[in-house]
């Protein structure tokens, strides 16, 4: 055989495109999902680069806030009013009896706590939630919704070795409503977002969603005429809702939108520790100061 034969067989084996696959010795093992889980024991996903919403929480809006919310009390604070009960809880008749207090629910009046440094209005979670109404046909329905929302909010139950984290979670029915929903059926999708995750969602949709939501003017307040003493105004927990054309202006899904079956709304629930009495205005106070416009009916 020639030389130029043999350099010809030789280049025509190391150019081969498949090779036989290495064996399988140790297969790895499944948990409660069906998952494969790695051989790798405690991976921890560190944070990648600085959070500027947070960074901007610490050295500018925290102090601001503080001057803004601070109440000074002088003195020895009044000890709290005693709240008369319907019945007597000393009454063997009425012992095991519903005893609410007199004049309904006390959880519009309850006083905020003292301002101190240690307790200034901040954000705890974001919570994203989406129903889907044909998902009680098909609750195949709702492949979608959960992709767009571990697209958007980047967000896997465990991810990054954090056990506290649930990822997107299946939203079912608790109780029968006019006889199309029905207890343990799923009827939608939601996310709860903490620590760096939570900013980096804030950070893309104040720069990116909102500016592009045409005659958008803001999240709507009640009148002014309306009293801060229901539940909802001792909450802290500022919720605004976004129609379905604004999921196609997140960054992670416009790259690939043809890929979803639809585009769905979203109600987003802005979570803060304020509480008390003005909590609904130091949560406002919070939320505005991170650029999202608020505007009166």
């Amino acid at each position: 055989m020639s030389a130029a034969a043999v350099r010809v067989s030789h280049s025509a084996q190391a150019v081969r495109p498949f090779r036989k696959p290495p064996k399988i010795r140790k297969f790895l093992k499944r948990d409660e999902n069906g998952l494969p889980v790695p051989h790798i024991r405690n991976l921890i996903v560190r944070d990648t680069h600085p959070c500027r919403l947070m960074d901007h929480y610490h050295t500018t809006l925290q102090d601001n806030l503080m001057y803004m919310t601070y109440n000074h009390e002088s003195g020895t604070p009044p000890s709290p009013r005693q709240i008369r009960l319907t019945y007597d809880p000393n009454d063997p008749y009425t012992k095991n009896r519903h005893n609410p207090p007199v004049g309904g629910s006390q959880a519009g009046k309850k006083p905020a706590p003292p301002t101190t440094s240690e307790n200034v209005v901040r954000l705890e979670k974001i919570v994203i939630n989406s129903m889907i109404k044909e998902a009680l046909t098909n609750r195949s329905n709702l492949l979608g919704l959960i992709a767009a929302f571990r697209a958007i909010s980047g967000d896997t139950e465990g991810g990054g070795g954090r056990p506290s984290s649930d990822g997107v979670q299946i939203v079912k029915g608790k109780k029968n409503v006019g006889g199309w929903m029905r207890p343990g059926l799923p009827v939608g999708a939601k996310v709860e977002l903490k620590g760096p995750k939570m900013y980096d969602f804030l950070s893309t949709l104040v720069e990116f969603v909102l500016p592009r939501i045409r005659e958008f003017p803001g999240i709507v307040m009640p009148p002014a005429s309306s009293t801060m003493k229901s539940p909802s105004g001792v909450a802290g927990v500022v919720s605004f809702g976004l129609p379905p054309e604004a999921m196609g202006y997140f960054p992670q899904i416009e790259v690939n939108l043809d890929s979803y079956p639809k585009s769905y709304g979203m109600h987003i629930h802005f979570v803060t520790n304020a509480v008390g009495l003005g909590a609904q205005n130091r949560a406002r106070a919070l939320v505005s100061g991170f650029q999202i416009p608020f505007t009166r009916k």
